[in-house]
């Protein structure tokens, strides 16, 4: 397949799966096996990370006038019954660092079971019935939380631990686990998704920065000499195009999904999950 084609599509799907509930690593492993891209080619490993900035920028966009708007109020709060504690900006942080040291901590983990179809398949299944379940249950519980303003301490943190199970087991994602982790601390549909939104901000940059550095800077085992990464044009090329599409697709993704989940709720994404993951597991069993 022509290479920039080939970016394209992968861009499309980054864009199109990095804030929704069906996790984008899952379905760029997918799309990579399809498409019989080597995971061991040190490029596509670099281009996977990059495209992923792409949807960051996105958001960071869509999201710019709440973000400055919290930090113009930040420790006290727009009615000021804030605490450096518990200002969204606080909040946010302290799930990302609830977040972060233990993923550090399974970083081992983490590696072997990334490029695992099998697990991928798995864990979109089981997530898929897991939010299913916690998205009709909080259906019909009252929310003791609209609005992240509203958000306290132990929410963020209970938020940020649930967050590393996306980050251990890919194909759980990430918006998912904090998602359903915020239905089930009661915050209604709106709330959740915002948070999840706002949490994934540091998550992704530290986490695609931290990706980035290593497939730039790899570390032989004993014994191997490393073979640097050189970009030529042609290279640069389709990675900008990768970029650029992930921004513009994943820019109105994030703005349809807002709108879609204030009437509709996440059911429809939960029975996707699960159908893509019975797919890829009826596709592995016959490529054995």
């Amino acid at each position: 397949m022509n290479d920039y084609l080939l970016s394209v599509i992968l861009g499309i799907i980054e864009g199109l799966t990095e804030f929704l509930p069906v996790s984008s690593t899952g379905h760029l492993r997918i799309a990579e096996a399809v498409l019989h891209l080597s995971l061991d080619d040190a490029y596509w490993k670099m281009y996977t990370i990059v495209i992923q900035l792409g949807a960051i920028l996105a958001l960071l966009l869509l999201f710019r006038h709440r973000i400055i708007g919290y930090l113009h109020t930040f420790p006290k709060g727009k009615r000021g019954d804030k605490t450096v504690l518990t200002h969204p900006v606080s909040l946010t942080l302290i799930a990302f660092v609830c977040t972060a040291i233990p993923a550090k901590i399974l970083d081992k983990v983490i590696g072997k079971n990334l490029e695992n179809l099998t697990v991928i398949a798995w864990a979109l299944v089981i997530g898929g019935i897991v939010m299913w379940v916690v998205d009709t249950w909080a259906s019909k519980q009252t929310s003791r939380t609209n609005h992240v303003d509203n958000m306290s301490l132990g929410q963020a943190i209970w938020v940020g631990l649930c967050q590393i199970l996306s980050a251990a087991v890919p194909g759980t994602s990430r918006s998912m686990s904090t998602i359903a982790a915020g239905q089930l601390a009661g915050m209604n549909r709106e709330t959740a998704l915002e948070f999840s939104f706002l949490i994934s901000i540091p998550t992704m940059i530290a986490a695609t920065g931290y990706s980035l550095l290593k497939a730039l800077r790899p570390k032989a085992a004993a014994g191997e000499t490393l073979t640097p990464l050189v970009m030529t044009g042609h290279d640069w090329v389709v990675l900008a195009i990768g970029f650029v599409v992930s921004f513009i697709v994943a820019y109105g993704v994030v703005a349809w999904f807002l709108a879609w989940v204030r009437n509709r709720g996440f059911t429809p994404f939960a029975i996707y999950r699960i159908i893509v993951g019975v797919a890829l597991l009826a596709w592995l069993k016959m490529h054995v």
